[in-house]
């Protein structure tokens, strides 16, 4: 009897160090993580137990809020900009303003285009933006939306639906620029670094080298399972030194379909490479259209499934 009661004991510990269970003794939620195809720009839809955040919004053209609406959302906790650049803010304007007066003339309600609710918005301290910066800051005044900057060591919650905050929830952590330093545009965007368990991914805007080397003098440990390439994969980002610290497993470029830019350029697609080991998992929104990620406690970062093709 004692043996059967020690063996039953060393499986109950088997068990449950291969799941992971809340306090409350259910699996803990994934974390979703999907790069949008929105063209030249950036969009990140994150999912966690029902809830919705937004990094960056694509470009005004792209129909972000239609691929929303597409996937079930129908209310965002909140939308992070990483800085002011239209294919990176527009979206946010066409998402909150639904509701009012379309480009055709029309109104949002009449069209049949419900507004997906925005519940905040969290801006960088990009100093740059002009016209864009002004119709956000502008739009979200006009539909209510509280509006907070964001700087290294700020942390933005995504906590499970229905239920109170708590810290047993994905991390997700702003990690550049820091608060001393003054930036503007692709060098002031801002960079989140997100875990959950074993599970992790960066997201970076379109944060140049020069940040990024800056970024791996404050956190000189960084990793991610999975990375958006910096600025759609430019020349001017991706420096070998980086990746190499954060060696990703999976890497997501979002770009246009031919843009005029040569974005992704090939010297980051070749150090991308080398780096990932396997060009399958690399990944570009022009190819490989919208990409799904899955971030879970006690398994790591993995693909969600097979991109479109």
């Amino acid at each position: 009897m004692a043996r059967f009661l020690l063996a039953l004991a060393l499986w109950c510990v088997f068990l449950w160090g291969c799941t992971w269970v809340s306090d409350e003794g259910e699996e803990e939620a994934p974390l979703r993580v999907t790069v949008l195809d929105v063209g030249q720009g950036l969009a990140v839809l994150l999912e966690y137990d029902g809830r919705y955040g937004l990094y960056d919004s694509g470009p005004d053209s792209a129909g972000v809020g239609d691929s929303l609406r597409a996937r079930g959302v129908e209310e965002l906790e909140w939308v992070v900009l990483s800085h002011n650049h239209r294919d990176h803010v527009g979206g946010f304007v066409e998402i909150a303003d639904a509701g009012g007066r379309l480009n055709d003339g029309t109104n949002g309600a009449d069209s049949g285009k419900s507004p997906v609710r925005i519940k905040r918005l969290f801006v960088g301290p990009d100093t740059a933006g002009g016209i864009w910066r002004d119709s956000v800051l502008y739009v979200a005044h006009k539909r209510g939306i509280p509006v907070d900057t964001l700087v290294r060591g700020d942390v933005v919650q995504l906590g499970p639906a229905g239920g109170s905050l708590s810290a047993e929830m994905p991390d997700i952590r702003v990690m550049w620029p820091p608060d001393y330093e003054t930036v503007d545009g692709n060098h002031g965007s801002l960079v989140l670094n997100i875990s959950w368990g074993a599970g992790s991914a960066l997201l970076t805007g379109d944060l140049d080298s020069l940040g990024e080397r800056e970024l791996l003098e404050l956190s000189p440990t960084l990793s991610a399972g999975l990375l958006q390439v910096p600025h759609h994969g430019s020349a001017g980002s991706s420096a070998l030194a980086f990746l190499a610290q954060v060696m990703p497993e999976y890497a997501v470029a979002s770009v246009g379909d031919g843009n005029p830019y040569g974005h992704p350029a090939e010297s980051v697609v070749q150090k991308l490479r080398y780096v990932l080991g396997d060009t399958l998992r690399f990944f570009r929104t022009d190819r490989d259209g919208s990409v799904g990620f899955v971030l879970e406690q006690g398994v790591g970062t993995f693909l969600d499934k097979q991109p479109n093709k």
